[in-house]
């Protein structure tokens, strides 16, 4: 759920954001784009929507996905394609909390978006993962193999674990078949070693999460180091980075561990940040399907090289001297080493003896000044009798290549950052909207879609509904109650309005709330300012979204099926509601939190209808 700002952001700032990431020879020019199959449930920093929150339901239009992909594609039509779950709709476990009970029905469902990228978006999926950072299940595989090939998707590979090395290495040299199945061992956050067993397997090694850093110099620096040394030290020929671009409010959790930030589509501001030209380094001057050369890449003094080939006579040699202070990556601990300056001697032999000149592009990090230099093209370098020495600083990375396509291209600066407006209104009256999703709401459980009420007589045709009435199959811990989040973090006083409607007879219960202060992961311990009406003509003031601490009770008249206004008002250490234009209860004492987002969501999972949003803060 780290993209669901960037879709918000006007024109032309967007598709610059998009340039940045995607178009080849510009910015990071990317070569894979690993997107999650929304599975309704929490996956980090918010849920994606799935393509099937009911099992008598497809729709291939809901979140950002499709459209991220398409954007990616229009850029790089070359540009590979991975889905993998997180979480998966209630339907598919029965009841249960895990999709493997089942396996031909998630198959299914798993295919059905593949499928559905081709035949809605004409995007053809090239690799599908099995189940993030959880439990693979053999059978299951191979039931997916057997799915994807009896509807003509021989070409889809499969990676599997997207966990550890182990037991994934392990089973493929146990059992044959399934060794027949998967075609690479995806790991996350390997810190750049793997283990015998994955390399007996001889299947392609994959860091394929990885990164999950802070987008200043020192992530920088740890992606420098661990886009050479995973193949340096682990012979891994792919690393992915988590995440993509910073576009979820920066409070949730891993806040800006993205290759650049986009966190503002009320502002258009966004920031191409450093990691953005360490990833030009090795991708502008290479392509999948080219080779690494088996050479040992460790310099002495310390860093690290990889050489590559397209097997037509080019050449991309990559060189990293990141030091142990500025290139710490969020995990795994990094054990210390020391890099000094050095000069290093490079021999090409064999075809690449005839190679006279190298291009030369360099970047060095500055951790004093903050005055990095990023990318910039320096004279070539003259190769004499088949060799080239070259002086080495700390905090540097070389690029040396037969290729004259690189370039460094840019926009003008983006408008300056703003907050959040304090003023915000949203009456989802939209009748063909781009998305699925309101703007700038960030749902942390359920899923919150802009809805037609055919039956309504007027003033509530267009709203926004939570759809999910079951609890998913769940990847982190999802709250029991649903929630989506809007605003700015930073906001103390506010008044929160909202038009609910509850359609769930005798135990339905909406909220509004403010000063929410956690999401993402977090969501279950998230603590706040929340307002409930219940469909039993009761309310509830709690201090958290659990509902367990209980400020103020009492009767409201409430009912199920029929529209009702809500309004929060929260000054200073006390708090107001009205219901319908009338105070319903006062001066509630607040001592914590002391700010944060408002909210909207009701008591369990359970549609629930919303309009005429209005904050003030």
């Amino acid at each position: 759920a780290t993209s669901r700002l960037l879709v918000n952001y006007q024109e032309p700032y967007r598709s610059q954001i998009l340039d940045y990431l995607f178009k080849p020879n510009f910015g990071a020019s990317l070569h894979i784009l690993k997107v999650e199959i929304g599975g309704d449930g929490q996956s980090t920093d918010g849920t994606e929507p799935s393509h099937m929150h009911y099992e008598n339901d497809e729709n291939y239009f809901r979140g950002y996905e499709w459209w991220l992909m398409k954007e990616a594609k229009k850029r790089n039509p070359k540009i590979k394609l991975i889905g993998l779950p997180w979480t998966f709709p209630a339907w598919i476990g029965k009841g249960e909390n895990w999709p493997y009970d089942y396996p031909d029905v998630t198959a299914y469902y798993i295919v059905s978006w593949i499928l559905g990228a081709k035949h809605y978006h004409d995007l053809d999926i090239d690799y599908v993962g099995i189940w993030n950072e959880r439990a693979f299940n053999s059978k299951y595989i191979k039931l997916l193999r057997y799915t994807l090939d009896k509807h003509g998707l021989q070409q889809v590979r499969i990676i599997a674990s997207d966990r550890l090395w182990e037991p994934i290495s392990f089973v493929l040299l146990l059992d044959s078949e399934l060794h027949g199945v998967v075609d690479a061992i995806g790991a996350h956050y390997p810190g750049t070693k793997t283990v015998p067993n994955a390399l007996l397997t001889k299947k392609k090694l994959w860091s394929s999460e990885d990164y999950s850093t802070f987008n200043d110099e020192v992530g920088a620096g740890c992606w420098a180091r661990i886009l050479n040394q995973n193949y340096v030290n682990g012979n891994m020929t792919s690393t992915i980075a988590w995440n993509l671009v910073a576009s979820y409010y920066e409070e949730l959790p891993f806040g800006r561990c993205g290759l650049m930030t986009a966190q503002e589509p009320w502002s258009g501001h966004y920031k191409v940040e450093a990691p953005i030209w360490i990833t030009a380094h090795t991708t502008q001057f290479t392509q999948p399907g080219w080779s690494y050369l088996q050479v040992d890449g460790h310099l002495k003094g310390g860093g690290s090289f990889v050489a590559l080939t397209d097997g037509l006579g080019n050449l991309t040699i990559v060189i990293e001297t990141m030091t142990y202070n500025h290139s710490q990556c969020i995990r795994p601990p990094l054990p210390h080493f020391t890099v000094t300056p050095q000069r290093a001697t490079f021999y090409l032999k064999g075809s690449f003896y005839v190679v006279k000149t190298l291009q030369v592009w360099h970047s060095r990090l500055d951790f004093e000044s903050g005055r990095s230099s990023l990318f910039q093209q320096l004279h070539p370098v003259k190769v004499w009798k088949g060799s080239f020495s070259l002086d080495l600083n700390m905090d540097e990375v070389y690029t040396l290549t037969t290729l004259k396509t690189g370039q460094k291209c840019g926009y003008p600066e983006p408008p300056p950052p703003q907050p959040f407006p304090s003023n915000y209104k949203d009456d989802f009256n939209i009748r063909n909207p781009p998305f699925s999703e309101a703007p700038n709401f960030a749902d942390q459980t359920g899923v919150f879609e802009y809805f037609i009420n055919a039956s309504d007589p007027g003033d509530h045709v267009f709203t926004l509904r939570q759809v999910v009435v079951q609890r998913p199959i769940t990847w982190a811990s999802d709250a029991d109650q649903t929630i989506s989040l809007i605003g700015n973090f930073m906001w103390v006083n506010m008044t929160v309005t909202c038009d609910i409607y509850i359609e769930k007879q005798r135990d339905g219960g909406v909220f509004v709330a403010g000063r929410v202060d956690n999401g993402g992961i977090y969501v279950r311990r998230t603590k706040g300012v929340f307002f409930w009406v219940f469909a039993d003509g009761t309310y509830r003031v709690t201090g958290d979204l659990a509902g367990e601490e209980i400020l103020m009770k009492g009767l409201s008249g409430v009912r199920d099926n029929v529209w009702h206004t809500l309004t929060l008002s929260i000054q200073g250490t006390s708090a107001s509601g009205m219901l319908n234009g009338y105070p319903l209860w006062e001066n509630v004492t607040i001592s914590q939190p002391s700010n944060g987002w408002a909210a909207v969501g009701t008591r369990s999972f359970e549609f629930a209808q919303f309009d005429n949003f209005h904050v003030e803060a």
